[in-house]
């Protein structure tokens, strides 16, 4: 059964709303006619599935490690933003390997719905392998690094849930206006510092303001304030969700949208981390 009504004409002349698998829900119009409508339970639920799958890569790269990895003789040794990294090449082929594979199943999960359960779990595992990687391996030494980053993103998804559920943060088009500047400009800055950076003549000139720590620092910042915006509106996505009592097959991708931005958070915390304790280190 599909429903046309005026909630659902606004949701679809937001041209940005939150991550790709949110934003596509905001244009579904069917409703559960059998009675099994999403419910706010079943997303929580879905949604720790997907973080657990990350813990579960977090230890799987521990296990290898502390066997496989460690019998490998060190390759590579290089400095990431202040650390002295040390790492074999089967080490860095897991680490590629994951990412790619991540970027990948990201992708499918966005454009292919119905593969979430099994794309959104191995991108969430593979999340769990790189940063993994990144407090074990790179920020050997200063792993509590990772148990900090955990801290101030459970923080963040704690004050912005909040705020939303308050009223404090209200999602209204000049709120997506904000969200979408700051996002098209990230977008900007990336797609100029690429280019420049393929033109020998501008190469320098990209590597050094990149290089700039404060600019460095800046964009981190922005990168956070930009997803914790996502995680507001991911909420009023998964309550679009339950409140039009869409079928429960759509809360795979509401869990796995909120998953996603909650990971991102983490990520960007742990890069905003490593820069400051890194430059300390200089």
């Amino acid at each position: 059964m599909n429903q046309s009504n005026g909630t659902n004409a606004t949701k679809r002349k937001s041209f940005l709303r939150s991550n790709p698998v949110m934003n596509r829900l905001t244009r579904v119009q069917e409703t559960a006619v059998d009675g099994k409508a999403a419910g706010y339970g079943r997303i929580t639920i879905k949604t720790a599935f997907f973080l657990l799958m990350t813990v579960a890569g977090i230890m799987v790269y521990l296990v290898l490690n502390a066997s496989l990895f460690s019998s490998q003789a060190t390759l590579l040794n290089f400095n990431y933003k202040g650390f002295q990294v040390s790492a074999s090449g089967l080490q860095l082929g897991f680490f590629v390997g994951a990412t790619i594979l991540a970027i990948i199943t990201q992708i499918i999960a966005a454009f292919a719905q119905k593969t979430i359960p099994i794309t959104g779990a191995i991108y969430s595992f593979c999340q769990g392998f790189i940063i993994s990687f990144l407090v074990f391996t790179v920020l050997k030494g200063f792993e509590y690094l990772g148990l900090l980053a955990l801290v101030i993103t459970v923080a963040i998804v704690l004050v912005m849930g909040i705020l939303y559920s308050t009223g404090v943060i209200r999602v209204s088009k000049k709120f997506h206006m904000v969200m979408f500047t700051l996002f098209a400009t990230m977008i900007a800055v990336s797609i100029f510092s690429f280019i420049g950076y393929l033109i020998p003549f501008t190469r320098p000139f990209v590597m050094m303001v990149l290089g700039n720590f404060w600019i460095s620092l800046g964009l981190t910042v922005l990168s956070i304030i930009i997803a914790s915006l996502f995680l507001i509106s991911d909420f009023t996505t998964i309550d679009y969700v339950v409140e039009n009592k869409l079928p429960a097959r759509y809360e795979w991708s509401a869990a796995f949208g909120l998953a996603f931005t909650v990971l991102w958070i983490y990520v960007k915390v742990l890069q905003l981390l490593i820069q400051l304790i890194g430059n300390s280190k200089k």
